[in-house]
């Protein structure tokens, strides 16, 4: 994979889906249905997904892809893949919250190793270079021309004074009793894979999962934080999050810095 020209095309496409997605954001009256899972899908979440698509086949046609919106990727046996999730956190973007997010990976023999997470209402963009260091870019996002880049680097956890981000809609109290088990100095909630992004950057120590997410709700947001020196793992072993499982569903896991004694649940 020429991993240079991966993360010019992911790049260009978040930030021209970000602006399919805000087209819609910015209307008055939202077009909301739900799918055979009974989430949430919008106009926005269609028309990012067939944009993604469309220029990831085209730039990589014999590369697999994994979508969110497209149920007819979601029975592939693969190791090495694209996956997409076009509008992270659709709950956020309903409610005009502005905790969502376009994400797009590469996963490698099980892993993500590539990822572009960007945030068009928060005006942040996360991802990785082609070394696999992460970074966040300030605007303005032109789509051909790269901003200022600033590497990006997980905390040095005081375990004494823990700080956690936690979802903001999907906490309960599954998620505030193993929150209990540490020394928090204080919390903050946020929406979609910007919590990754948020241990990524040092502005949280780790973020625990104990509820239901799919592989291309994580993928980008794993990808941005592993390159940033963090880990993703599984709450039940501690094992690093792998990805090209069976239905492409996750275990319960923790986004973390190293240095905070885990254990499992």
């Amino acid at each position: 994979m020429d991993y240079d020209a991966l993360m010019q095309v992911m790049r260009r496409l978040a930030l021209k889906a970000g602006d399919e997605i805000m087209k819609v954001y910015q209307t008055d009256d939202l077009d909301v249905r739900s799918k055979s899972d009974a989430s949430p899908v919008t106009e926005a979440d269609e028309a990012a997904d067939t944009l993604i698509s469309a220029g990831l086949r085209a730039a990589f046609p014999d590369v697999a892809l994994v979508t969110e919106e497209q149920s007819d990727t979601h029975d592939l046996d693969v190791r090495d893949f694209l996956i997409v999730d076009p509008l992270d956190g659709t709950k956020e973007f309903i409610h005009r919250r502005g905790d969502f997010t376009v994400n797009i990976a590469l996963v490698e023999g099980g892993m993500p190793v590539r990822g572009v997470v960007y945030a068009p209402a928060k005006n942040r963009l996360f991802y990785t270079l082609a070394n696999g260091q992460s970074v966040e870019e300030t605007g303005p996002f032109e789509k051909e021309t790269v901003g200022e880049q600033t590497a990006i680097h997980v905390s040095s956890p005081d375990e004494e004074a823990l700080m956690v981000v936690a979802s903001k809609s999907h906490r309960d109290q599954a998620t505030d009793d193993y929150i209990r088990r540490y020394d928090v100095k204080d919390s903050r909630s946020a929406g979609s894979s910007l919590k990754f992004c948020l241990v990524a950057t040092g502005e949280a120590d780790f973020y625990p999962r104990l509820g239901r997410t799919m592989e291309w709700d994580t993928a980008a947001g794993h990808a941005v934080l592993s390159g940033a020196g963090g880990q993703v793992l599984r709450l039940d072993d501690l094992t690093p999050l792998a990805y090209g499982k069976p239905g492409f569903a996750n275990p319960f896991f923790v986004a973390t810095a190293p240095g905070i004694d885990l254990s499992p649940v």
